[in-house]
């Protein structure tokens, strides 16, 4: 069981019978009154968000979560395909699931799978990748003033802001909790 001052972001709890990610915290305390923890809320399954506040006195309980390495195989546009290392079984997520993560994650590459209850419910990658950028606009010769960056298409599909001298065919690294450039990567 957690407390208040035991939760942060990241923490995975269950609510309601069902596993949620605190995605934001906000402790407050009045003159007065006792603590308080307002937290949002990511559903695992259903991807929901809620908003809760908690008092002092109030416990919640953490998710029972099993982690499990899986190779992602495949999507066909609503599901993700993945095969657990252990037992060679086949199984899907959502791609509500998967959110974003999606953007990160290519074909044959391992990846942490969380189970709840037996069931898979949400895919956990590193906080950096590395992937190909497959498209590159080129750079504009002497547009140099100031912090200037590109669109360039990964791998995956995923669009992302890159210094100019990005090039097709580069591998750079990607901070996968924002989303934005973090440096091109050297073979």
């Amino acid at each position: 069981m957690y407390s208040i001052s035991d939760i942060k972001v990241g923490t995975v709890v269950t609510w309601n019978g069902e596993p949620y990610v605190v995605t934001r915290t906000e402790h407050s305390k009045q003159a007065r009154s006792a603590a308080v923890l307002r937290v949002k809320m990511k559903n695992l399954i259903g991807g929901q968000v809620l908003d809760n506040t908690f008092q002092q006195s109030d416990t919640i309980e953490e998710a029972d979560l099993e982690r499990k390495k899986a190779n992602y195989q495949y999507n066909d546009g609503e599901n993700f395909t993945f095969m657990d290392n252990e037992t060679y079984d086949q199984f899907e997520l959502t791609a509500q699931s998967v959110g974003d993560v999606a953007n990160y994650i290519k074909e044959g590459q391992d990846v942490d799978i969380l189970f709840f209850e037996g069931k898979p419910v949400s895919i956990s990658v590193p906080a950096k990748v590395e992937l190909m950028v497959t498209e590159a606009p080129p750079g504009i010769k002497g547009d140099t003033a100031g912090n200037v960056t590109k669109k360039v298409t990964l791998e995956t599909g995923y669009e992302v802001a890159v210094p100019l001298f990005i090039n097709e065919g580069q591998k750079i690294r990607v901070n996968t909790d924002t989303g934005l450039y973090v440096e091109r990567v050297n073979d």
